[in-house]
């Protein structure tokens, strides 16, 4: 049997090989779509990183990071980076790879004091699970209660804020409810993504 070979974690923003990952995930179909493509423009100038972890000759986890001001998410912070997104693919569990990746997002994250994301919780998604995101160190910050305007109807789940101190002066970051309402137009696969055929501003509603 062919021993198993050392992770490697690369930086796509940095290396062509593997470019088309800027444009989709893990998996699914390989698409430059125009949200997608104007986000990046704007982002990797000033500061977003996607990566890479490549494990027995395979993709199979990534993270994407960026400073607050070109996040997915209306998240505010000083020195706060925000973790757009982290994944590692079922068959890929048991080896910490999620944490691998987010110790080298730390690591990249150039000046930051804090980490910041979003977690669900009784979405019908696997992905941004709260429970997921507390095992790999985020902390809840605050909290909404929402449904979908076209999915699931009825269904409620929620949306955490999430924050990880990564220095002592590190202050809470803040978000802005309403906009988050909006979802996510620069990621096809993204749970909350607002697709650009519904022409509606908001795709979610608060439920009291």
């Amino acid at each position: 049997m062919k021993p198993a070979s050392k992770p490697k974690i690369i930086d796509i923003t940095k290396v062509s090989e593997y470019e088309k990952y800027l444009y989709r995930c893990l998996i699914g179909p390989f698409a430059r779509y125009k949200r997608r493509v104007e986000y990046l423009k704007t982002a990797i100038a000033k500061g977003f990183h996607k990566k890479l972890l490549i494990f027995n000759e395979g993709v199979v986890g990534q993270i994407e990071y960026s400073p607050a001001e070109v996040s997915y998410y209306p998240i505010v912070g000083d020195k706060t980076t925000v973790v757009n997104c982290i994944w590692v693919l079922k068959k890929a569990k048991g080896h910490s790879f999620g944490k691998q990746l987010l110790d080298n997002a730390i690591k990249g994250a150039k000046g930051a004091d804090s980490l910041a994301t979003i977690a669900l919780e009784n979405h019908w998604s696997p992905w941004f699970k709260k429970s997921e995101m507390e095992r790999l160190g985020f902390r809840p910050l605050e909290s909404i209660k929402v449904a979908h305007k076209t999915k699931y109807k009825g269904t409620v789940f929620s949306i955490y804020l999430m924050w990880m101190p990564i220095a002592e002066r590190a202050k809470p970051p803040t978000w802005n409810k309403q906009k988050i309402l909006e979802g996510v137009d620069s990621c096809i696969a993204h749970p909350l993504y607002h697709p650009q055929a519904y022409e509606q501003k908001r795709i979610l509603y608060i439920v009291q």
